[in-house]
């Protein structure tokens, strides 16, 4: 009997392999054309799905057809230059190739046997980055640390956290865990994982840059030590998700060292600036810290996901992660001269990620990549100008990067209302945040293809629309008024 052959041949996948990388080139050439924010409404996507899957395999013309009339209007376009909300989700040609590739060697490099070339490409790639942001020595693989891949700067903090745990060696329903009120969640996420009782993680309070303030954090940790409890790890943020506030890591780390406290810093936006000599005033003080991670896959011209994470002691990571069964023991292991990255994070399996992140750095050189982060923050600077001369608008906070804080004068419904008429227009998207308990809106530059006409013309649809709910409040005449206004 005739075995049947389900899969493609090498020539089906050629063909449409170039389709599909046709397909992709056109969507990067053409995204700034389309709606930034999904205008579907809950359940559409689903509703145009069939309710059974496929009995018999369908065309893949097929399926890339289904991809234009189903999937694309469910899109948020992440990658169009109009994309101003959160913080930017890094993708470049380069990197594209660097995940297909990834995708078809298709290796698991949880140990260095498993793919040498997935560990060895991974550890050079972190070491030529401490070098090109300006890190502390001790993080490369040559001295007592060494730098791993994780997928989210969430994930770096639960690997850091587990090995504060292990280092303090105490009870866990006395262990403290300390960040600032503008810290992004995945630190108190990690202390749910991790174990630590939730009461006992500690929100510091902000300044006027909506930076941790040293004294509070001391002030804390006293009263907890007098509580007899016992402050274990402290996270400090470069580049805070509200206001990209940098915390005094100098000031922070000289407390860490004096109650002997497990500190991360997690600099996973604005830890890209740093590849620019004249930023890496944000990292001042990081030879303090523990351990470090920043996302290319923010601000680097790199996808999603793609964190580095950097300790001081690599043994510390290790011995709080490492178990060795039978099925994974191996020459090379037990020899001492490798390194196995499974030790160094949640799961034991991992992708060959570090190749996207060499395609880029190759690809654009350090020069190319500064380019890019000068550019962001020079177009950032001139948007809060802008807004500081503006007699309608405020400037929160002044931008210390590529992130602009402002409000429309006029309290929090006036700003509610501009931004949700700004959103549904689809020509651009903004994400809220409060500060000071204002709603506050966002403007975050940072994506590949964005340039200084997509930031002046942000800039004039937001000048239009506040002049419409500046001339008549009244809700139901903003909305025909806007409706008609902007067709």
């Amino acid at each position: 009997m005739k075995e049947i052959n389900y899969h493609m041949s090498p020539e089906e996948f050629r063909h449409w392999g170039y389709q599909t990388i046709d397909w992709i080139a056109n969507y990067m050439q053409t995204v700034e054309d389309l709606p930034v924010l999904s205008q579907v409404k809950p359940g559409e996507i689903r509703a145009n799905l069939p309710d059974a899957a496929p009995q018999t395999g369908e065309s893949f013309d097929a399926i890339l057809k289904d991809i234009d009339q189903i999937i694309v209007p469910g899109l948020t376009h992440w990658q169009s230059p109009n994309f101003f909300a959160f913080f930017p989700a890094g993708a470049s040609a380069p990197s594209i190739l660097g995940e297909l590739m990834s995708a078809g060697m298709g290796v698991l490099g949880f140990l260095w046997a498993a793919s040498p070339a997935c560990t060895e490409l991974e550890t050079h790639v972190l070491d030529w980055l401490v070098d090109m942001l300006g890190l502390p020595s001790h993080f490369k693989s040559s001295e007592t640390g060494g730098g791993v891949l994780q997928d989210s700067a969430c994930s770096a903090a639960v690997v850091s956290l587990i090995a504060a745990r292990e280092q303090t060696q105490a009870d866990i329903n006395r262990l403290v865990a300390y960040t600032s009120k503008e810290a992004h969640c995945s630190i108190e996420r990690a202390a749910k994982i991790v174990g630590l009782r939730p009461e006992n993680v500690r929100l510091i309070e902000v300044d006027e840059h909506y930076a941790m303030r040293k004294e509070a954090l001391q002030q804390c940790i006293e009263a907890d030590i007098q509580a007899d409890l016992i402050p274990c790890y402290l996270a400090a943020t470069v580049g805070t998700t509200s206001s990209n506030g940098i915390d005094p890591i100098a000031k922070l780390g000289a407390i860490a060292q004096e109650y002997h406290l497990w500190f991360h810093v997690d600099a996973a936006m604005s830890g890209t600036a740093a590849l620019c000599p004249e930023f890496r005033w944000i990292h001042q003080g990081l030879e303090q810290a523990d351990s470090y991670c920043f996302n290319p896959h923010k601000w680097m011209m790199t996808n999603f996901d793609c964190n580095c994470f950097y300790i001081k002691h690599r043994e510390k990571l290790v011995q709080a992660l490492s178990i060795m069964p039978d099925y994974l023991k191996n020459e090379a292991t037990e020899s001492g001269q490798v390194i196995d990255y499974r030790d160094w994070q949640i799961p034991l399996a991992r992708r060959f990620k570090s190749l996207k992140l060499w395609f880029v750095i190759r690809h654009y050189g350090i020069e190319g990549l500064q380019h890019y982060i000068r550019k962001h923050v020079a177009l950032a600077q001139e948007f809060a100008q802008w807004v500081n001369s503006d007699p309608r608008f405020e400037l929160v906070v002044d931008p210390p990067l590529n992130l602009v804080c402002f409000r429309l004068k006029g309290g929090d419904s006036v700003n509610q209302a501009l931004i949700q008429h700004l959103n549904a227009s689809g020509k651009l998207y903004l994400s809220p945040t409060r500060l000071n308990h204002k709603l506050t809106l966002r403007l975050s530059i940072g994506q590949a293809q964005t340039d200084r006409n997509h930031v002046k013309q942000a800039w004039q649809l937001i000048c239009n629309y506040a002049d419409v709910l500046i001339q008549q409040p009244s809700t139901k005449f903003v909305e025909v008024k806007l409706a008609n206004h902007f067709r």
